[in-house]
């Protein structure tokens, strides 16, 4: 399983740790998306940033 992962809202305005977060998701500019694999650090990475983004799964 994998999950779509789409930057809905500015990290402006944020912690630092956060923004890096966001990054790390591979998420540059707004409304953006990228495909992960369902990983627990992944999901982690996802709950930490959750109020910014917009996530569902994806069947291969």
């Amino acid at each position: 399983m994998r999950l779509k992962i789409k930057l809905v809202k500015s990290p402006i305005g944020y912690s630092k740790d956060q923004k890096a977060t966001v990054k790390a998701l591979g998420l540059r500019k707004l409304n953006q998306t990228v495909i992960k694999e369902d990983l627990p650090q992944i999901r982690g990475m996802i709950e930490k940033v959750k109020h910014l983004l917009q996530v569902e799964e994806v069947e291969e």
